[in-house]
């Protein structure tokens, strides 16, 4: 979401209680954002959120403020340093029962906004789970899964807590692919969702958006196989799933006021995904 989205946002929640607003916080100095990236409100390492870049078109505040209507599922949100102070009981209040928060980004960006996010999300009943933005281009799989893990993205079986989400989309520092041909993206993504299982007993949950999955990624049925599907598509349908998923069990379908997500099933299933 740009900057400017962002704000807007930001002040149409404050407005009615639903954020307490902060700054962004401190971030790494190992990559610098594009023109493009700078243009969505990314000035530095860390500021990059789920979904900054859909289909290759920046997040303008017009784009921002086009309301879909929530399909059926379990409503939940997703939030990063953007949103600072969350007023998890008017979440609740407003029908929202999950929520993902951004841990890390790369090898040593950790949200400083993690924190009480997380904690405050679970003392208000959420069923919550955190995510790593990924840069394949800086370190290896494994270790970005061993930085994520080690900095809030475990999970345990207390069902309340989401398995970590890997968020695989466009570079903001450089090339979309972040360098990397198919098969070496395949490559790191599994070796990502290895190490995550090994440390946690669960493998990630992916989100990502299809076109820019087809591009970089490609057929590899395995990692669908592995991992479950939190698709990004702003739009009434879902529409094509990435290559080896027939369905999605999140769906993140809005940016308004706030990113929007569904869950494709009921609280029950929820509960038990989260416990399983």
């Amino acid at each position: 979401m740009s900057r400017t989205a962002l704000t807007l946002a930001a002040a149409a929640l404050t407005a009615v209680g639903l954020l307490v607003p902060t700054g962004a916080g401190a971030a790494p100095a190992e990559h610098t954002p594009t023109a493009e990236a700078r243009s969505a409100g990314i000035n530095s390492p860390g500021d990059a959120a789920m979904g900054w870049n859909q289909h290759g078109a920046r997040r303008t505040p017009e784009r921002a403020s086009a309301a879909v209507a929530a399909p059926s599922g379990v409503p939940g949100i997703d939030v990063s340093n953007w949103q600072g102070r969350v007023d998890w009981a008017a979440q609740w209040g407003a029908g929202k029962r999950f929520a993902y928060v951004k841990a890390t980004e790369g090898t040593t960006y950790e949200s400083p906004s993690f924190g009480h996010q997380y904690t405050g999300s679970y003392s208000q009943g959420f069923i919550r789970g955190a995510y790593h933005f990924a840069l394949p281009d800086s370190s290896s799989g494994t270790t970005q899964a061993n930085h994520f893990v080690d900095n809030g993205g475990g999970w345990s079986a207390d069902g309340k807590t989401l398995p970590g989400a890997l968020d695989m989309e466009w570079n903001p520092y450089g090339a979309t692919c972040y360098g990397k041909t198919r098969t070496q993206m395949r490559a790191w993504i599994n070796a990502f969702l290895t190490q995550y299982k090994s440390r946690t007993g669960r493998y990630p949950v992916i989100y990502t958006a299809t076109s820019w999955w087809d591009q970089c990624v490609g057929s590899d049925a395995t990692i669908a196989a592995k991992s479950p599907l939190w698709i990004a598509r702003y739009s009434s349908t879902v529409g094509t799933t990435p290559y080896g998923w027939s369905t999605h069990s999140f769906w993140q379908y809005s940016t308004t006021p706030v990113d929007q997500n569904v869950w494709n099933g009921t609280v029950e299933r929820l509960r038990y995904f989260a416990t399983h």
